[in-house]
């Protein structure tokens, strides 16, 4: 398959919005959308044209998240936040959208899969229900119920906290 066929610029924006959602940093959203647009270009000539393009992609920048992950699990929290706060220069205001976006990430660790990764990338990576199914291997209409059980699971675990 001919990289012309498939412009990857075309498609950065969609994998960089995935990453940031998934990973809530943009910064490493940016660095892995980078790897992820590397990764393709060496690898262009596996894609079978099975999925959507934008899905294979996505599922090689997932695979990359995932990959981080596993070698970031020894850095801390503290020094997670210690980072954030030299970055922005209100700390209060980042402390408060960070404790609301922490409690709803834990209560979405909390899910079961598929859920938690159904919700997070029909909300976070903005995919479609139709995308979403093709990752999957499932259909559109299943990947519609999952996100909707999904989210009704979040909004009553929201209700208990509060």
């Amino acid at each position: 398959m001919a990289q012309s066929e498939y412009p990857l610029e075309k498609y950065y924006q969609d994998v960089f919005r995935f990453l940031r959602g998934i990973s809530a940093d943009e910064h490493l959203a940016e660095e892995l959308t980078q790897e992820t647009i590397c990764r393709a270009l060496k690898s262009i000539d596996s894609y079978r044209g099975e999925a959507n393009f934008r899905v294979w992609l996505c599922s090689i920048a997932k695979n990359l998240y995932y990959s981080h992950c596993r070698k970031q699990r020894h850095e801390s929290d503290a020094q997670y936040i210690d980072n954030l706060a030299a970055d922005d220069g209100d700390f209060t205001r980042m402390i408060v959208d960070r404790e609301t976006a922490l409690q709803l990430h834990k209560i979405l660790h909390g899910l079961g899969e598929p859920y938690k990764e159904i919700f997070s990338l029909r909300i976070f990576g903005e995919l479609s229900f139709r995308e979403i199914g093709e990752l999957f291997g499932k259909t559109e209409h299943w990947a519609c119920v999952t996100y909707h059980r999904a989210k009704r699971m979040m909004q009553a675990a929201m209700k208990k906290q509060a």
